[in-house]
């Protein structure tokens, strides 16, 4: 039952602290006395298993943030899954009564209540934290102890999906009764520069339960315990010590430092160590980066020196088709795509992250930003966060801040999103104080907020009062909020929200905003929008043209479960987000390419939509998403033109109504209702960042673009064909490069005997073996069951989850 040591001290031949996954626990949503109990491994969502159904949370709610005057029904708010109701787990672990032993849950949704033996160890309302308790030493009368766990997630306790249970790991800790506590070590870097870093650490040290402060003028414990102690930390890079410090205050120098960034995710380790007359009596470990912050009216955000902006996405906790469960190399496998398309930070909204995706965003090169709360204490459902922040705001915050305040990916944190008092009267207050705990903890981070009342916080003072001011979506109110805030900086910590489905396109291509239709999806030609936001070429124009903006997070890297927007009104059995760039199955939509165009330097990019099955009179709309200056369409061999970019002036020009030679047109505009706090559509800004072609005669057999490099010369070429029946499958290992350690990602493709997707194909596609996991299609309106071996194409494609080292076969049924 006992599984996972984690660290070890070296010197020693037994280890001096060990930090033990529990995963293997009984769990029962059975409240009678005599409860029937099941086998589950940790982590775990109870709730993703389903089934799906309307009346899961359904909600009837005004959500005033979006203008709405009167109460709708919210179906699929929160993922129409069973994840309300009380659950309860259960395990029995193995103890000494000469060590000291310490439970550290890294997520628990929600409310958590600890017990050991039957005594209550800690309350914790949050899901979303990590917290400890110790396991007390009169509670150890034998060799063993049984951990008991309740949970509770109410109604309209979330607005998307929350997870439900131990879904995050939970970790025993074994360590002499002196030690250092969870969080107890903090390292910073004062001082860096390419020759020489300053390191210093600041070590928390424990007695049992009591805190220990080694000064030169305390006295001696009575019984000698705490005498003589020493604390040594030695700072190591690729293994080797390159400097030491000694003392609970200690400071190291490092010569010439390999120091952190995205493009060199260079990382050392202190090792700290607590020694008693020479035997080392405790030894932990901190992995940090050396780098330097700075934001500044003059240079903006520069990481060692030098200015860059944030390439950045929102994502939720969920992993689609995994549910909240934390999986490392699902985690892993979205990095990768995220960092394929030219990201470069993640904003975890609107909560804390799983500790195992900030160690990856360490080791792969992914900044942060790290947000708490949705909400302070005035709510946006019944039961979120409100009841619980004027109670348990100050121990959340510490938490996450002592959690995460080594990790080198972390850039800057939130104090919360669109929370309503940005516009009352305790706004204010509320915002410093929270700053005022971050910096307390923390003084090396700015703190932002992400404001979706633009109108008002640029006057009302909220704005002035936060640190670093996020803009959440209000592109047309940035060069107010510039001009009036004496911060003279503007962070996009929200931008786009853009919807669309993978390979389903919406003739002509039209912008809109809420679109709705039958088939319950949003058009893949990236043109509709919800009213609050915008498409991404409006906050391209705002990073390209004004140095005082400070990067963007895009609402959202990853589709999740909930919030499925623009059919979130009685609008069944819709589900989950259509805001992904990349879907629920991991599978990406064309606006990955297009985000790749603009942010990945590396790499060119070359990309062609939609598909090409349509009807013989049907005028099609061919986009293309290009790094290269030119690009020319082919249809079966005939030219239909070269286009260009247009530039930011002739982007004015166009959108005067002139036509510009050799550069697209701009798309129509559908009818906008735009409210007082949104932003009207921008369509002349496309043709800056897309290549488009609108109403192509539909001729059976392939369009080819050909793109053209800065001296005109041919420099590479796509080509979509129209596709014939549904022949075979295709499968691919979508993270073989990845090296998972135990889930692999299976793209399974349905297409016709040349090997064509077929877009339209919805077969059912099943798995016979070994090793299943999970199965998603990204259709935000299926109910097929993630957790059964077979799954309904979408667009010709799904995604499979299976064991590495499974031995199985897929099949699909005509």
């Amino acid at each position: 039952m006992l599984v996972g040591i984690m660290m070890c001290a070296c010197s020693t031949k037994q280890p001096v602290r060990t930090d033990t996954l529990l995963r293997h626990w009984q769990f029962t949503q059975d409240t009678t006395e005599n409860p029937t109990w099941a086998d589950v491994i940790i982590p775990h969502d109870w709730a993703i298993s389903g089934p799906f159904d309307r009346s899961n949370d359904l909600q009837e709610v005004i959500v005033v943030q979006n203008g709405e005057k009167e109460p709708t029904w919210k179906t699929g708010r929160s993922g129409g899954l069973p994840w309300m109701g009380k659950g309860h787990y259960h395990t029995r672990v193995a103890v000494n009564k000469d060590k000291f032993y310490t439970l550290v849950f890294d997520g628990a949704m929600s409310h958590a209540d600890v017990y050991v033996n039957g005594e209550e160890m800690v309350y914790w309302p949050y899901g979303y934290n990590t917290f400890d308790c110790y396991i007390l030493p009169h509670l150890i009368t034998s060799d063993s102890v049984d951990i008991d766990v309740f949970l509770e997630n109410k109604p309209q306790q979330s607005r998307w999906y929350p997870g439900a249970g131990l879904y995050r790991n939970v970790h025993l800790v074994e360590t002499d009764p002196i030690h250092i506590p969870t969080f107890g070590v903090l390292v910073r870097t004062p001082k860096v520069s390419k020759e020489f870093a300053q390191i210093t650490i600041e070590v928390e040290l424990q007695d049992g339960t009591e805190t220990v402060s080694l000064t030169e003028d305390r006295p001696a414990s009575p019984d000698g315990r705490q005498t003589d102690l020493l604390i040594q930390t030695d700072i190591l890079y690729n293994g080797k010590v390159v400097a030491t410090a000694e003392g609970q205050q200690g400071v190291a120098e490092v010569m010439h430092p390999q120091l952190w960034s995205p493009e060199t995710p260079n990382l050392y380790i202190a090792r700290t160590r607590v020694i008693k007359e020479g035997k080392i009596l405790d030894e932990v470990e901190t992995r940090f980066g050396i780098r330097s912050l700075s934001y500044t009216p003059e240079h903006g955000f520069q990481l060692n020196g030098e200015t860059r902006k944030f390439k950045g996405v929102c994502n939720h906790h969920d992993l689609g088709p995994l549910g909240a469960a934390v999986h490392k190399d699902a985690l892993r496998h979205q990095i990768t795509m995220l960092k394929e398309m030219g990201c470069d930070a993640i904003r975890t909204s609107h909560n804390m992250p799983a500790p195992e995706l900030v160690e990856l965003c360490d080791e792969m090169g992914m900044m942060m930003m790290i947000e708490p709360f949705d909400v302070w204490n005035w709510g946006k459902t019944e039961n979120d966060y409100n009841k619980e922040f004027d109670d348990w705001w100050k121990w959340d915050i510490t938490n996450m801040v002592k959690h995460y305040r080594n990790n080198a990916s972390v850039m800057l944190w939130s104090s919360g999103n669109e929370v309503w008092n940005q516009v009352l009267p305790d706004g204010i207050e509320i915002v410093t104080k929270l700053q005022n705990l971050f910096h307390q903890l923390d003084p090396t981070r700015p703190v932002t907020n992400g404001m979706d009342q633009a109108m008002h916080v640029i006057h009302n003072g909220f704005g002035a009062a936060v640190e670093l001011p996020g803009f959440n979506y209000r592109t047309s109110r940035y060069i107010e909020g510039y001009e009036y805030l004496p911060q003279k900086m503007i962070l996009g910590s929200e931008t786009a929200s853009t919807v669309s489905s993978r390979g389903v396109y919406k003739i002509p291509a039209i912008l809109k905003d809420f679109a709705v239709y039958d088939d319950f999806q949003s058009s893949g030609y990236d043109v509709e929008y919800c009213p609050w936001a915008g498409l991404p070429e409006q906050d391209f124009q705002l990073q390209d043209d004004y140095h005082w903006t400070l990067g963007q997070f895009v609402w959202t890297g990853f589709d999740y479960l909930g919030e499925p927007s623009p059919y979130d009104t009685d609008a069944w059995p819709s589900h989950s987000s259509y805001f992904g760039i990349i879907d629920l199955a991991s599978l990406p939509k064309d606006r990955f390419w297009l985000y790749r165009s603009q942010w990945n330097k590396e790499e060119s990019t070359l990309h062609i939509l939609p598909h090409w099955n349509w009807s013989e009179k049907d005028q099609v709309p061919v986009f293309c998403y290009t790094s290269y200056p030119s690009a020319e369409l082919f249809v079966n061999g005939k030219s239909y033109g070269r286009l260009r970019f247009a530039t930011a002036e002739e982007t004015e020009r166009l959108a005067k109504g002139e036509k510009i030679e050799g550069v697209s047109a701009m798309p129509k505009v559908g009818e906008f209702e735009v409210p007082v706090w949104g932003s009207a559509p921008r369509p002349e800004l496309l043709p800056r960042y897309r290549l488009m072609w609108f109403d192509v005669p539909y001729e059976q057999g392939e369009i080819t673009v050909v793109a053209y490099d800065a001296e005109g010369k041919e420099a590479a070429r796509e080509t979509v064909r129209t596709a014939g029946e549904p022949d075979h499958l295709e499968v691919i290992w979508a993270n073989e490069k990845e090296n998972p350690e135990e889930l692999c990602y299976m793209t399974v493709k349905v297409v016709d005997k040349d090997g064509n997707l077929c877009p339209f194909a919805d077969n059912l596609i099943s798995y016979e073996g070994e090793g299943f996991v999970a199965a998603a299609n990204g259709n935000a309106a299926s109910l097929d069951s993630f957790v059964e071996p077979r799954m309904h194409a979408f667009a010709g494609q799904c995604t499979f989850i299976i064991r590495k080292g499974a031995k199985g076969s897929f099949r699909m049924d005509r």
